[in-house]
């Protein structure tokens, strides 16, 4: 096996496409990588904290794409990288970094991974969740407010204001680039059932 497969899991935020790709590790624990499009956020350091909660963070010129490609161009060639970490509660990227091992398999994902060809082309298998845009936005309020200390004004106006005019110009389009739409997200069984026993095969071929 001359580099490592990679598999595209994208969809709107609160999609479920995060949950479907912690899964699908789940249930191999460290033999694939899970590689997230929001560790490659653009650090906005100079600006305030004020000023940064205020960005336009759905936009693809809000992520360091070039880099994110770089890095997985390596794990790709199994060579072993220095991934960072972003804080949304700061809006900040961490000088922490995180080693990550190369391994046979890599599950990248994000909402705007099928936006960016280069990306893509990196990518053996792509595959974008399908969710309602309502149970989306209810699974974001909850994922913000408990997990980001956001309030509920910030982050509908946020959702009015970015989010969802993001979505429909750059990551709903980015759906017809995908091998296969899943709905239901990481509760999909069947799906994510296919996905193991395809991950599985990658893995007993590269020991052959």
């Amino acid at each position: 096996m001359k580099q490592a497969f990679v598999i595209g899991i994208a969809g709107g935020t609160g999609s479920g496409k995060t949950t479907l790709a912690a899964r699908l590790k789940e249930g191999f624990e460290d033999e694939i990588i899970l590689l997230s499009q929001d560790n490659y956020y653009k650090s906005f350091d100079k600006l305030s904290f004020e000023k940064r909660t205020k960005l336009n963070y759905d936009h693809p010129d809000s992520f360091d794409t070039a880099f994110m490609i770089e890095q997985l161009r390596e794990l790709k060639q199994f060579k072993p990288i220095e991934r960072p970490v972003y804080s949304f509660v700061e809006h900040l990227r961490l000088k922490e970094r995180i080693t990550e091992e190369p391994r046979k398999v890599i599950i990248v994902e994000g909402i705007l991974i099928f936006e960016n060809q280069e990306l893509m082309n990196l990518m053996d298998m792509k595959i974008f969740v399908d969710t309602d845009a309502d149970l989306r936005f209810i699974r974001r309020m909850k994922r913000d407010i408990q997990e980001r200390g956001r309030d509920v004004q910030s982050v509908i106006d946020q959702y009015l204001n970015t989010v969802r005019p993001m979505h429909e110009a750059f990551v709903e389009p980015s759906k017809k680039k995908a091998d296969i739409i899943v709905p239901m997200g990481g509760m999909n069984e069947a799906v994510l059932s296919i996905l193991t026993d395809k991950i599985k095969g990658i893995l007993r071929e590269s020991k052959e």
